[in-house]
């Protein structure tokens, strides 16, 4: 494996925490700024807002070298993390998760397109599904470190861990990351010009709609863990763990199967399994070894459709890539953002923790909708890139 490909992957590591370990610690930090868990649920749609604006500017940045933009980007997030670290009170803390949102998604757009520069031929998707790889071991390791550190000192440490990480990560993409080829310059106007076809649309929204679904039902996975399917709350570090490893096999199943076979088909079929799986959860999330499993299979499927997605997403943005290629995170964090939001609508309406998977359900059938159209009709033009 390529050193390059490693540091990269250190970037989406430290992004992962800081998006994913929300999950796990919203109930400290809502006890802490003294809010209701609804309320706490807002500072992950502040990071995915942060996201959808940082992303486009990403054009402002396009005749800059990709290395030193991703420098930048990698400062960003040390300073938005630590921000969050301090935060006195919950605005200070939607601001910070905002400032922390604003390097994702250009950071997955530039990474990406430097990845598939320096993957041999062939092994685009899986050169993309290694710099992915970070955010999934975040959620493998990360994230249930973070939850530790929150449960065992205070969650502040988490941050305050994201931001320390900054450094490393901005160190080894200096050493390790070498200097590539600019993507040509269209001009301003020549970065929206793939918008003008339907493809690039279907995938943002299938991304969108499908990721919101998803949302929906795990921003509030740790209530619905204790709640409903019965386990402690010091049990939560080793579910996350069991989550994140999900995202692991299915982010490599996804980047191996892309190359194989193609990523249209790929991410249908794992957008068609999380409907599916949602409804369970929404049916069976009492039965305690039945939630963890669903939630395994569910976190598989939604890393499984995240390289072909990527990649998909750089091949239809001819003249733009880097903004199709950051396009990917803003749909993905926008649909973070809606999901977050409507899974909370039937807890403030008192019902129970299960509620928000039904409620995804018809989002993840749209998405699988959009991705069956798109496969349908431009799966053949695909495959000649």
């Amino acid at each position: 494996m390529k050193k390059s490909l490693i540091a990269l992957a250190f970037g989406t590591l430290g992004l992962g925490i800081a998006e994913f370990v929300m999950m796990g610690i919203l109930p400290d930090i809502a006890s802490d700024l003294n809010i209701s868990i609804a309320q706490a649920g807002h500072l992950i749609s502040a990071y995915a807002l942060g996201v959808c604006v940082g992303a486009p500017m990403l054009i402002l940045a396009r005749k800059h070298p990709l290395k030193h933009i991703l420098l930048v980007l990698t400062s960003i997030i040390m300073i938005g993390n630590i921000c969050a670290a301090l935060s006195p009170n919950y605005i200070f803390m939607i601001f910070s998760r905002f400032i922390s949102g604003l390097p994702h998604g250009a950071y997955f757009g530039v990474a990406s397109i430097v990845a598939e520069k320096l993957a041999d031929k062939g092994k685009g998707s899986e050169a993309v599904s290694i710099m992915v790889a970070g955010m999934t071991i975040a959620n493998l390791f990360g994230v249930p470190l973070g939850t530790s550190l929150s449960t065992a000192i205070s969650w502040r440490m988490t941050f305050l861990l994201v931001g320390f990480w900054g450094i490393i990560i901005f160190y080894y993409i200096w050493r390790w990351v070498p200097e590539v080829e600019n993507i040509k310059d269209t001009g301003f106007k020549g970065q929206f010009h793939f918008l003008k076809s339907p493809a690039p649309w279907l995938l943002i929204f299938a991304t969108m709609l499908g990721n919101g679904g998803v949302f929906c039902w795990y921003s509030y996975i740790n209530p619905l863990l204790t709640n409903v399917a019965g386990f402690s709350p010091h049990s939560i570090t080793l579910l996350m763990v069991f989550a994140g490893f999900g995202m692991v096999v299915g982010n490599l199943m996804g980047g191996k199967f892309s190359d194989h076979y193609t990523p249209g088909r790929v991410a249908a079929f794992a957008q068609g399994c999380i409907c599916i799986i949602l409804l369970l959860i929404f049916l069976l999330s009492n039965i305690s070894w039945l939630a963890v499993l669903l939630m395994c299979l569910c976190t598989t499927c939604l890393f499984a459709l995240s390289s072909p997605q990527q990649i998909l997403l750089i091949r239809h943005s001819k003249g733009g890539e880097m903004l199709g290629a950051a396009s990917v995170q803003v749909a993905f964090n926008l649909g973070n953002a809606i999901g977050a939001y409507c899974g909370g609508l039937p807890l403030q309406a008192g019902m129970g923790y299960q509620y928000p998977a039904l409620v995804g359900a018809p989002f993840a059938l749209i998405g699988f909708t959009l991705l069956t159209i798109f496969y349908r009709k431009y799966e053949k033009k695909t495959l000649k890139f």
